[in-house]
């Protein structure tokens, strides 16, 4: 599966999410990072911020990815380099 298709499945899942998913690895194409910034992350612990993220691509965990990395902030929390955000 393809870091955009990746980004897509998540940000269906997720309301008003924005997500980028990459590939840190070098020539490695099946371990994934994704950087998500959503509103639906407010007054969540860090775990249940990910796990919504696990749980919108759980379908495809084992079978289309490998292993992903995730990285979680709610808009008033995110980088200005982060998805979605002016900076981005």
């Amino acid at each position: 599966m393809n870091p955009t298709d990746v980004e897509r499945v998540i940000e269906d899942a997720l309301p008003n999410a924005h997500a980028r998913v990459t590939t840190p690895r070098p020539n490695d194409t099946d371990h994934l990072a994704a950087e998500v910034v959503s509103p639906a992350f407010e007054d969540r612990s860090l775990v249940d911020q990910h796990s919504l993220v696990y749980d919108a691509v759980d379908d495809h965990l084992t079978t289309d990815i490998h292993a992903l990395k995730v990285t979680t902030y709610t808009p008033a929390e995110a980088p200005p380099d982060a998805p979605g955000q002016s900076g981005a």
